[in-house]
């Protein structure tokens, strides 16, 4: 072969390979983009062991720096934080310039992240893939401006985040609950403090105070066995001994305790598993690449969703530990069967409400709102974590089943997760009310 045709075959080839090099980038979309940025996230909130409210809060204001970031890139969409208790007025792009807000939210986002969470090493792979893939296709100029404006908006959330009274809640004394009677205390098998018992003085997002929407007080205690209370406990001990197989599945499916302590023996290990808040930021992008939304919608879904949890969350720990409400397996084993234990592990707080039942109905209302009723969908969220994947015909049929799962795990009565579903409801269905969209 000649030189000159040598030199143009190479030259053929380094063509074909850039040109799949460019392909390969571009068949990444901006919406893929912000759904792989929340994966990451989730990621590294089961890699820190973050409880379920406090991950609720970390998605929240990630979320929202992402979208207040891209909101820019279609003046359909306008400002959530505007209409938030707390918030300043977010930056706005210099007009004539040139951004890329996909750049810019997924700077936002990780702004926010790396200063709400501890083991940010681990992203430094991942987010520098993504600007790299960025400062090849842009111009510097668009590049730089592009992350100023995504770290100016991450500041903005954060110093918000600052006050929301998070940093006044850690170092608290032991919450070791009380031995009055039908008062919660530490459960069975490991006898864990309280979590998070100060939850319900952080500063909400829409409502007036964690105190707003209230459910009526729980079966006060009595030792008449004939009383609404110990009825409530001989219906949690007769149904863990009557589960289906479904019922078992649905239980084991809808855990999403983020860390179990396991007993093999006189060994113990600890599996870490997704959060409740992680599960519907899986629905969440679930229902975003079903219905193909583009990259502004989806992290408005992501930030609506994170909004309506976080909420929740504050409503319900305030109610928790306001009652301190006594778990089940207290009163089996000292009522009915020293030896019951539930088919789930009781979580270390008190029992009522339920506090999946509140958030997942929270999330599933939101989502209704966004993407209608009747949603059908294959959640797999927990695939990746359990190995499971169940179907369901709406985001509400998904949130009845999460609530219920309480009652077969063993962990919930009947009463609190209907009630904590109603509390959520209140909470998603207020927000939807008083933020325009």
């Amino acid at each position: 072969m000649k030189f000159h045709q040598k030199i143009g075959s190479v030259f053929c080839i380094g063509l074909l390979l850039f040109s799949c090099q460019k392909k390969s980038r571009s068949t990444i979309s901006d919406s893929d983009i912000l759904h792989q940025n929340e994966d990451k996230l989730t990621q590294l909130i089961i890699y820190d062991v973050f409880s379920p409210p406090v991950a609720s809060r970390i998605y929240a204001y990630a979320s929202l720096a992402s979208y207040e970031t891209i909101r820019y890139k279609d003046p359909k969409y306008i400002s959530i934080i505007k209409q938030l208790r707390g918030f300043d007025s977010p930056p706005e792009p210099q007009k004539n310039k040139k951004y890329n807000f996909t750049l810019a939210a997924t700077k936002a986002f990780f702004t926010v992240v790396r200063k709400v969470t501890f083991s940010v090493d681990s992203l430094k792979t991942y987010e520098n893939g993504v600007y790299e893939r960025y400062k090849n296709e842009l111009d510097d100029s668009t590049y730089q401006r592009s992350i100023a404006f995504g770290e100016q908006m991450g500041k903005v959330i954060l110093k918000r985040a600052s006050v929301d009274n998070y940093p006044q809640t850690r170092g608290k004394p032991k919450f070791l609950g009380s031995n009055n009677p039908g008062k919660w205390h530490p459960t069975p098998p490991d006898y864990l403090d309280g979590v998070e018992y100060c939850w319900g003085t952080m500063k909400t997002f829409v409502l007036d105070s964690s105190t707003q929407f209230c459910p009526v007080p729980p079966p006060a205690y009595s030792e008449d066995k004939n009383s609404v209370y110990f009825k409530q406990n001989l219906e949690v001990y007769e149904q863990s001994q009557k589960l289906t197989q479904e019922q078992k599945d649905i239980a084991r499916y809808w855990d999403d305790n983020p860390f179990v302590i396991e007993h093999s023996g006189h060994m113990m290990f600890a599996n870490k598993k997704i959060t409740p808040g992680g599960h519907w930021i899986g629905i969440t992008a679930i229902a975003c690449k079903k219905t193909h939304a583009d990259a502004v919608k989806t992290a408005q879904a992501y930030a609506l969703t994170s909004v309506a949890m976080f909420d929740a969350f504050i409503c319900c720990w305030q109610e928790k530990y306001k009652t301190n409400y006594i778990r089940p397996v207290t009163v089996i084993n000292d009522k009915i069967d020293k030896d019951w234990l539930p088919r789930l592990q009781t979580p270390p707080f008190p029992e009522y409400p339920s506090g999946h039942s509140t958030i997942t109905r929270a999330a599933a209302v939101m989502l209704t709102h966004l993407f209608g009723d009747n949603f059908a969908f294959q959640d797999t969220s927990d695939l990746h974590y359990i190995g499971m994947q169940r179907h369901f015909n709406s985001f509400v049929q998904a949130a009845n089943e999460a609530s219920i799962s309480r009652f077969y795990g063993g962990i919930h009565y009947v009463n609190s997760v209907n009630m904590g579903a109603d509390q959520g409801k209140k909470v998603s269905d207020h927000i939807i009310s008083k933020l325009k969209q």
